[in-house]
């Protein structure tokens, strides 16, 4: 398989970086077809999920994202979301530890990675990092809720794991990265072999 990049057109760079790149690409055959493909470039991000292991409980953040609401009006869009923000010229634990704390509140301790996945990849460049790390009372150093002046106005969530796992079927959840961090932690933080039993 190979790649030939034959142009690169810069359609938008305003919030971040929309480019339009015409390559070549060699098929599994041999033979080379010309392609078109555009590219969202939003920088790499980390996400967290918060959990109690006694209490079975998790901590979410419901927020407003516009393009949910989208402009049909089909959705409110408010999604209950785990906290996750871009990185911005910071490590992925360095980054996921100060988000946590302005969305939230919690001042958490060890953070531990699970893995790492591509959430859009026909479009979009981004690759998440994502964690979990317990959370308990004590650790709660603020209110949370974001920063005002970037926009955020965040409401902090505690729910029940099965809760959250019936949010997700009732459709309720609707977040990509949210449901596969509350399916790993029903699976493995809450599970049989997991701290929680």
């Amino acid at each position: 398989m190979g790649i030939r990049i034959k142009e690169v057109k810069t359609l938008s760079d305003d919030w971040y970086l929309l480019r339009k790149t015409t390559f070549d690409y060699r098929r599994r055959d041999g033979r080379w077809q010309t392609m078109s493909r555009e590219t969202y470039d939003r920088g790499h991000g980390a996400v967290i999920l918060l959990y109690h292991p006694l209490r079975r409980t998790v901590i979410l953040v419901r927020q407003f994202r516009f393009p949910a609401y989208g402009y049909g009006g089909t959705h409110d869009g408010f999604l209950l979301e785990a906290p996750a923000g871009l990185l911005d010229q910071a490590t992925p634990e360095q980054r996921i530890r100060a988000e946590v704390e302005e969305e939230t509140g919690y001042r958490v301790g060890a953070v531990r990675k699970v893995f790492e996945a591509f959430m859009s990849p026909g479009s979009v460049t981004e690759r998440l990092h994502f964690f979990v790390a317990e959370y308990d009372d004590a650790q709660r150093a603020g209110h949370g809720g974001g920063v005002a002046d970037e926009g955020e106005d965040i409401e902090v969530v505690e729910l029940g794991i099965d809760e959250a796992m019936a949010h997700i079927a009732a459709g309720r959840i609707e977040d990509g990265k949210t449901i596969m961090l509350l399916q790993h932690a029903r699976l493995v933080l809450f599970g049989e072999a997991g701290p929680g039993r």
